[in-house]
């Protein structure tokens, strides 16, 4: 069965973002909830810094597999362009689907150890499920930067090489009100000076 993605509770996102004295940084950033907990699953974009050569490209596989009736993981970011597979790791068969506006489509029943795939070629965010079962929720967050990440169990993600500069920084998550789901914020990178960035959104 076919269902509609709906937007849940605000977030009070906390974003520390750590420097050191010379050379390119860290970014790290950590967000909670309202309740003070965690979020796992956040994405963290920053656009390239002028000058910047990195490829688009991540460490990461561009690959989501369905396990024990979940995507995993549940959140994946991919470059813009990317094809993405979607490797079945249960013993029950997957019809994969999107309505989102970045990718319409939907993938016909495939069973255990088989991979279908996707092409992703617009940026944005794409909402997954899957018509036999209707609690499975993937998403997946095509960008045209190679400076993202994605918050872990501790709600930390971290970007490597940022000179020093201002930055305008993305964070995207599913229960985050606002246009797409996300909020946008200019953070200063300084040597020395950890920057420290509390946005609160009702």
């Amino acid at each position: 069965m076919i269902t509609r993605f709906v937007t849940r509770l605000p977030l009070v996102l906390v974003c520390l973002i750590g420097v050191s004295a010379t050379g390119p940084q860290s970014a790290v950033v950590q967000v909670f909830d309202q309740r003070g907990l965690p979020v796992e699953g956040a994405v963290i974009e920053v656009p390239p810094p002028a000058g910047s050569t990195r490829p688009l490209a991540f460490p990461w596989r561009s690959a989501m597999a369905q396990r024990n009736l979940n995507f995993v993981p549940g959140t994946l970011i991919v470059p813009q362009g990317a094809t993405v597979a979607f490797p079945n790791l249960d013993t029950v068969r997957h019809s994969i689907y999107s309505f989102s506006r970045p990718a319409r489509f939907q993938i016909d029943l495939y069973g255990r150890d088989q991979t279908r795939s996707q092409r992703f070629p617009i940026t944005g965010t794409v909402a997954l499920g899957c018509n036999i079962h209707d609690k499975m929720r993937g998403y997946i967050r095509v960008t045209s930067t190679p400076y993202a990440a994605a918050t872990d169990l501790n709600g930390r993600g971290q970007i490597e090489g940022l000179p020093r500069g201002t930055y305008r920084v993305t964070v995207w998550h599913p229960r985050l009100r606002g246009n797409g789901n996300e909020t946008v914020q200019t953070i200063a990178v300084s040597p020395g000076a950890p920057a420290r960035l509390t946005i609160e959104l009702r």
